[in-house]
């Protein structure tokens, strides 16, 4: 007879709140200390009290049930349904209408396609600062003009845009929080242009999209959806750069990337919810549970990476272990911007000279996305000419 999910290992709790509060101040150190006992027991997953009953999974094996049993587990419920900017489109449509919709979507996001706005995201890149510069705070910059080439050609209006996505990367509950009148905005906007490219077409994403139904939703939410994930990952890049600049060439850059995406991959931590019971390795994860999985833990298993917490990009070399690897899920639900984010990460390390780090702190920081503490204040080299 399968166990029930409070004979899992899971970290000490507080008896009033369970592990919320642990949850709320230091996530990451919860999640480590839940995978360490775990792994200690011989398993692949913990519990938490999160209000509700949680288990968290670590290993190939359950990313990839999770990721590709999507009948079981549902995106309705999860975290995403919380937070504004994501409640919406294909990100919350569960099977068996996820599928079509994702078909439908793919072709605009497709690494084919968007190499017809390469040229327009790499003129959208501006030179880096003469002096000393925090490079976190140039990505975020970066990647909105990026972002505004990709989707609008430029032409949405840069403040709203910076209005609409400066919450994303504020600490919770900010990225929760209703704002009703920006969204408005936001949506007029967004109209403003769809207008504009049914009377003349632009070579763009938002041209792309305005065929398929809801394509106003959909546009909102991926925009939302790439902002501070690629924020993060080029801000990170550039640290780690600027640190081993040896690694500063174009044969490297896929390379850093990934490894980039292993340690800190911008969605930490995903969730589904249970739509039925399941026996998983003789315990039974109860219906209506919150099933989560993490990028985190799995791209930092000892099991899996050898040096799991050190950055070399020479791994990559060689093929990471299945399932191992989730910066942009996997499965059917693989992120739709997976192309458009190596796309702009490509090419602003290309353009970017060498750099030395002059002062920082990279610890990862966990809040809707994971990003660095921050500061990473760089500068260029010396002996790097501006162009």
């Amino acid at each position: 007879m399968p166990a029930a999910l409070n004979t899992l290992p899971s970290p000490p709790a507080d008896r009033h709140v369970g592990h919320l509060l642990a949850w709320a101040q230091e996530p990451l150190a919860l999640i480590e200390q839940g995978a360490e006992l775990a792994r200690a027991a011989g398993r692949d997953v913990f519990a938490l009290g999160l209000g509700v009953p949680a288990v968290v999974g670590f290993s190939p094996a359950w990313n990839r049930r999770l990721l590709s049993d999507l009948p079981t587990f549902r995106s309705a419920g999860s975290f995403s349904a919380l937070v504004p900017y994501l409640a919406g489109g294909v990100i919350v449509t569960d099977a068996p209408r996820h599928r079509e919709r994702r078909q439908v979507l793919n072709p605009p996001f497709s690494a084919r396609q968007l190499e017809g706005l390469r040229l327009r995201v790499r003129l959208s890149v501006p030179a880096v600062p003469q002096g000393p510069f925090d490079a976190l705070a140039w990505a975020d910059g970066v990647v909105q003009g990026a972002l505004n080439a990709a989707y609008f050609s430029g032409e949405f209006d840069p403040e709203l845009l910076h209005a609409f996505l400066a919450p994303l990367r504020r600490p919770f509950p900010a990225p929760m929080l209703p704002r009703p009148l920006l969204f408005r905005q936001v949506r007029r906007e967004v109209q403003r242009l769809a207008r504009q490219r049914v009377l003349a077409p632009r070579s763009d994403l938002l041209s792309a999209l305005l065929a398929l139904p809801g394509a106003l939703e959909e546009t909102r939410v991926s925009l939302a959806a790439a902002h501070d994930t690629t924020t993060h990952a080029l801000a990170y890049a550039l640290w780690h750069l600027a640190l081993e600049p040896r690694w500063h060439t174009p044969q490297h850059h896929d390379a850093v990337i990934r490894e980039v995406l292993r340690l800190y991959p911008p969605g930490w931590m995903g969730s589904r919810r249970l739509g039925a019971d399941l026996d998983w390795q003789g315990v039974t994860l109860p219906r209506g549970a919150l099933a989560l999985y993490s990028p985190y833990l799995s791209g930092r298993d000892p099991r899996l990476w050898p040096q799991a917490g050190e950055f070399r990009p020479g791994r990559w070399a060689q093929s990471p272990p299945a399932w191992a690897y989730l910066p942009f899920g996997g499965g059917e639900r693989t992120c739709l911007g997976l192309h458009l984010a190596n796309l702009i990460l490509r090419e602003v390390l290309a353009a970017a000279p060498r750099l030395q780090a002059n002062w920082g702190d990279a610890r990862p920081h966990p809040g809707l996305t994971l990003g660095p503490r921050g500061p990473l204040v760089v500068q260029r080299r010396a002996g790097d000419v501006p162009d």
